[in-house]
């Protein structure tokens, strides 16, 4: 036995037709079942000195031998991110002990030991590439009795020594809602952000996630973590797309904003192989702009909200906007996310400019 766990279960199923009885398989319907993306999700690639800084990330990542959620995940904006020579790094390895339907990480129930090189070469690596802020993120480690927390604190805690003035955002697991180890790894810890993903409306949990994993448990993590350290700001992070309605994305962030939660993401869930789950639906641009318009409503520090948006999308200006900064989507954007306040800006500045006598 290899101890993988599996995505989806295989088999034959039966299509029914006037020759009789035709047999596909699982996985070919899967296949054929699959959406075509619409018109509105496009990406553009490096040129020029953005193309220079992503090749030096690359190059620097693959160094360092270090993993990224951005390649792991197949993060849309793989090449915006890296073309501005920032980079969402993956520690505790490239394996996760859980089975997610939606996501694209690896998984097993055993998955290999700790590199204690890790958190060396995570500081070197943040040095060579000149951030000023960093996102550190991680695999399910349930493998591990304090389910990897003293790991992710060496890991932290050597950046920040290597790199005292980076900003460090940690997305992190749910511990397997361990409560005494988020104590433990969250004392005194050099953190701007603690970012923990529900991933998913409640009613989804079941469909969606391992089931290690809960939309509750999720929420007890992100109040502990604001219990525990209120000088931190707390981030999270919901996939669409997946059999939500639109009232429930409302309703969830509404929870999420109750429990204190600072800062959130909303985002389309791309189907990362036909033995993932299928993507229910897209919805449109404007949809996107009007959840962020109802996230600032609710009184979030700081939004972000589009279909190619992810839960480290622009981390660094994210966490300006929530200190009173600009809205993340009213400065230089690549256009993965929506807000009225991007058409708000430009009446303003059409206005300006005719009081002016000038023209668009």
């Amino acid at each position: 036995m290899n101890g993988r766990l599996p995505t989806i279960d295989s088999g034959m199923d039966s299509v029914d037709g006037c020759g009789g009885g035709l047999k596909i398989s699982a996985e070919e319907r899967r296949k054929s079942l699959r959406k075509k993306l619409p018109s509105w999700f496009k990406t553009s690639l490096p040129t020029g000195i953005s193309h220079t800084r992503y090749s030096r990330t690359k190059d620097n990542v693959k160094e360092h031998g270090l993993n990224t959620v951005c390649e792991e995940a197949r993060c849309p904006n793989l090449h915006d991110c890296w073309g501005r020579g920032t980079a969402t790094f993956m520690i505790a390895g490239d394996v996760c002990t859980r089975g997610c339907r939606f996501c694209a990480v690896g998984t097993a129930k055993t998955p290999p030991p700790l590199n204690p090189d890790e958190p060396q070469e995570l500081a070197e690596s943040i040095r060579k590439m000149g951030l000023e802020y960093a996102v550190i993120t991680v695999v399910n480690r349930d493998d591990l009795p304090d389910g990897g927390s003293a790991h992710y604190r060496n890991c932290i805690i050597e950046v920040n020594k290597r790199n005292p003035g980076v900003g460090i955002e940690l997305l992190c697991s749910d511990l397997d809602g361990n409560l005494d180890s988020l104590g433990g790894l969250l004392a005194e810890l050099p953190l701007r952000v603690f970012a923990h993903n529900v991933e998913c409306v409640p009613r989804l949990d079941g469909l969606v996630r391992d089931q290690r994993a809960s939309f509750d448990q999720s929420l007890a993590i992100l109040k502990e973590a604001k219990s525990l350290r209120p000088d931190l700001l707390t981030k999270t992070s919901i996939m669409v797309g997946i059999g939500e309605t639109d009232d429930e994305v409302r309703e969830t962030m509404e929870i999420l904003r109750g429990a204190g939660v600072d800062m959130v993401t909303l985002g389309q869930y791309l189907q990362p192989s036909y033995k993932h789950l299928p993507v229910d639906r897209f919805p449109e641009p404007e949809m996107f702009a009007d959840w962020d318009r109802i996230a600032r409503e609710l009184g979030f520090k700081a939004v972000a909200s589009g279909p190619l948006v992810r839960s480290s999308y622009r981390a660094g200006l994210l966490w300006e906007e929530a200190m009173g900064g600009e809205p993340v989507v009213t400065i230089e954007s690549s256009g993965s996310a929506k807000s009225h306040l991007i058409q708000e800006s430009q009446r303003i500045e059409g206005n300006d400019m005719m009081a002016r006598g000038g023209t668009w």
